[in-house]
């Protein structure tokens, strides 16, 4: 497992570091592949804020969780993930049914009423070129949290989206290959 673990406004000691690590590593048993975990610790004011990315082939898992104790974060981040993994158990064993990269054996059933997924609305909407500065004012003119819009810069679909701390998140595509 290669654990990143950076912090913002919070100095990183051995003894922290090594209950991160500690707590990630139990990870390792539900995947057969190579894990790349990258941690952010940042503390604003009272509150200590965990941000976990799990990359698995490709696969990505994010956990997040704000408390007033860092080690009530990571606990609550570690919470997360597990529930992830354990609810989407199927939804990874479809895609990767011929690669086995996931130990099934390790991970417990997740029990779900209705697992079938349901459109229930579809839009169609003209898209314009514009800048990601006019995408952000024209969704918050609309007041969703997320808008679609074409790139003027580059002529590609790309998404502005608002996040948790009132700022703002640009999604730029690309075709994996």
């Amino acid at each position: 497992m290669k654990i990143s673990i950076t912090g913002k406004n919070i100095t990183l000691t051995d003894a922290l570091k090594e209950t991160i690590e500690s707590k990630f590593s139990k990870f390792e048993k539900y995947f057969k592949h190579e894990i790349e975990m990258n941690v952010t610790l940042e503390v604003i004011k009272n509150r200590q804020i965990m941000e976990s990315m799990m990359v698995v082939d490709g696969i990505k898992i994010r956990a997040e969780e704000v408390s007033d104790d860092m080690y009530t974060s990571l606990d609550g981040v570690v919470d997360k993930l597990t529930a992830q993994i354990t609810k989407y158990k199927t939804k990874l064993a479809r895609k990767h049914k011929m690669n086995e990269t996931i130990r099934f054996e390790q991970i417990p059933d997740y029990e779900q009423e209705n697992e079938e997924i349901e459109i229930v609305k579809t839009k169609r909407f003209p898209v314009k070129p514009m800048s990601p500065e006019e995408a952000v004012l024209q969704m918050e003119l609309l007041g969703h949290n997320f808008f679609v819009f074409t790139n003027a810069n580059t002529d590609e679909f790309s998404v502005v989206y608002k996040r948790k701390r009132g700022q703002y998140g640009l999604i730029e595509p690309t075709i994996q290959e």
